[in-house]
């Protein structure tokens, strides 16, 4: 693990490409590099894999990838500019890691879970040159953390995979199913993959993305 920007910790593939292909992980609001990365020993081999922690530290424990706040006017609201400023990092922690690893850029994927994953729409549609896939878990498409102009980037080779659990009480269901929506209209042709489950991962979700992402790297 090297001495980057943001704090990470890696798994080298097991099976050696010629152009290694990466795959980042961003975590959820309140967790750490750890919690992803349990998947990583399934994923497939060919992989470099690169999970990071958030910038944000909380207590007692966690990260954020930025605030969420509860206030009694406004509900629960979160901090757009703490989320512009991380989708800025992790734009530029992604050039980093890929010179400090000698890593494929043409070949980077993301995978977010809740708040990694609106991270994760975020980077890629604004910077959509430096990633390739996304699998989106349990998240929703922030258009306020976009950057100006997306809409005039070019999408041709980007592949989205979402998915949540339609008794999600954290995220409703409903914010996630606006993805498509939105993304259909970049020309990004994807579908919400729902499971009966809340706030987590299903193993049918997990075989699933495992699977389509064997087909997209």
């Amino acid at each position: 693990m090297k001495n980057l920007s943001l704090h990470h910790i890696i798994k080298e593939p097991t099976v050696q490409k010629d152009k290694t292909p990466v795959l980042f992980m961003f975590h959820g609001y309140g967790s750490d590099e750890n919690d992803l990365f349990s998947f990583a020993s399934e994923l497939p081999e060919e992989l470099f894999i690169i999970s990071v922690r958030a910038p944000y530290p909380m207590q007692p424990s966690g990260n954020a990838w930025y605030a969420i706040y509860f206030d009694a006017a406004q509900g629960k609201f979160s901090d757009d500019k703490q989320a512009i400023e991380s989708r800025d990092k992790i734009a530029s922690f992604i050039d980093e890691a890929i010179d400090a690893y000698d890593l494929n850029a043409d070949n980077v994927s993301l995978l977010g879970f809740s708040q990694g994953t609106i991270l994760s729409y975020a980077v890629a549609l604004s910077y959509p040159e430096k990633v390739k896939n996304v699998v989106a878990l349990s998240g929703y498409l922030n258009q306020d953390i976009l950057a100006n102009g997306y809409e005039n980037k070019d999408f041709s080779k980007l592949n989205i995979y979402c998915s949540h659990g339609n008794v999600d009480q954290v995220i409703p269901v409903d914010w996630a199913r606006k993805a498509p929506i939105s993304l259909s209209k970049l020309g990004i042709d994807t579908v919400l993959n729902e499971f009966p489950v809340g706030h987590g991962v299903d193993p049918r979700n997990f075989y699933q993305f495992k699977e389509w992402l064997s087909t997209v790297i």
